[in-house]
């Protein structure tokens, strides 16, 4: 379609996702409460807006990609939202991972003054968002999911319509349930070979060889072997965020969660630990420290 996209939340993701839309060509306005990713942004050829509102206009559609859903709530309905800018017809499609009904309720508000949202969330993180091959998942109406195919294809390498509003939100918990055990699993099983004395190149070659192969081994198994987690793809804070939603929703549903609470209990244990702010690989630094082979220092006390 015809006009600029606004994107609002120039974060790890954000700032990736972004830099592929104006790299596709696409005119952009972009919000972030922090002014040096606005000028970063900018220097890529987009134009700040001073708020969510400000970023709408004109626009015939909204990309968001925040913290949490209460974030995303307060951009869409909150003072100087996207709701008060008055902009009819607009697409939004937020990428936030957050609870379900949080995006239905956004969703209704929204539709009230003539927004059409998706919940529109990706599988991967910001290195797989900076080669533009994150998996996409919208949960909307089929007029969201075509009229969007020119934002998902720029920034990823696959998109899935996987039902109403809500759907999408509830697939990506489903995808970070077995995602986030999945590293845990390793990290448990890289702290096993560490402590039998194997070399953790042979043994993560070997796994990735395996019937135990996943795509964890690929994304976390080097900087797990190296200890190297300074410089974050994703936060361990985020993801711990994450596993509490995963807990919920599984709860809710009448699921037993025994496998995510065991990952949610060693990412918060990470986080109080002084591993917030480094990448989610480094839950295998609060099994090695369990394990009493905690090494690595920048990462807080062992």
């Amino acid at each position: 379609m015809a006009g600029p996209i606004a994107f609002i939340g120039l974060g790890l993701m954000g700032s990736r996702m972004s830099g592929h839309l104006l790299a596709a060509g696409h005119e952009m306005r972009g919000y972030d409460p922090d002014r040096a990713r606005l000028d970063e942004f900018e220097a890529k050829g987009g134009v700040a807006a001073s708020s969510p509102a400000d970023a709408v206009h004109r626009c015939w559609a909204a990309v968001l990609s925040l913290p949490t859903s209460d974030v995303s709530r307060d951009v869409c309905l909150g003072e100087r939202g996207i709701a008060t800018a008055g902009v009819s017809p607009l697409y939004v499609y937020d990428t936030t991972t957050g609870r379900p009904g949080d995006a239905v309720e956004i969703a209704a508000a929204l539709d009230e003054v003539g927004v059409d949202y998706s919940d529109t969330t990706v599988s991967g993180n910001s290195e797989i968002a900076e080669k533009g091959e994150l998996v996409v998942m919208l949960g909307g109406s089929e007029d969201a999911y075509l009229r969007g195919r020119s934002i998902f294809e720029a920034i990823g390498r696959s998109h899935h319509h996987v039902g109403p509003v809500g759907s999408a939100s509830r697939m990506k918990l489903i995808v970070n349930h077995a995602l986030t055990v999945h590293r845990m699993a390793l990290a448990e099983a890289l702290v096993v070979a560490e402590l039998a004395g194997m070399d953790l190149d042979t043994a993560l070659d070997v796994l990735k060889d395996s019937l135990a192969y996943s795509k964890a081994m690929d994304v976390w198994g080097d900087r797990m072997v190296t200890g190297d987690h300074e410089f974050p793809y994703a936060r361990l804070r985020q993801s711990h965020k994450d596993a509490r939603l995963i807990v919920e929703h599984g709860r809710e549903l009448g699921a037993t969660m025994d496998l995510a609470r065991v990952a949610q209990e060693a990412l918060a244990e990470g986080e109080e630990t002084g591993l917030a702010d480094m990448d989610n690989s480094s839950v295998m630094e609060v099994v090695r420290r369990r394990a009493g082979i905690g090494r690595n220092q920048t990462a807080g006390p062992a």
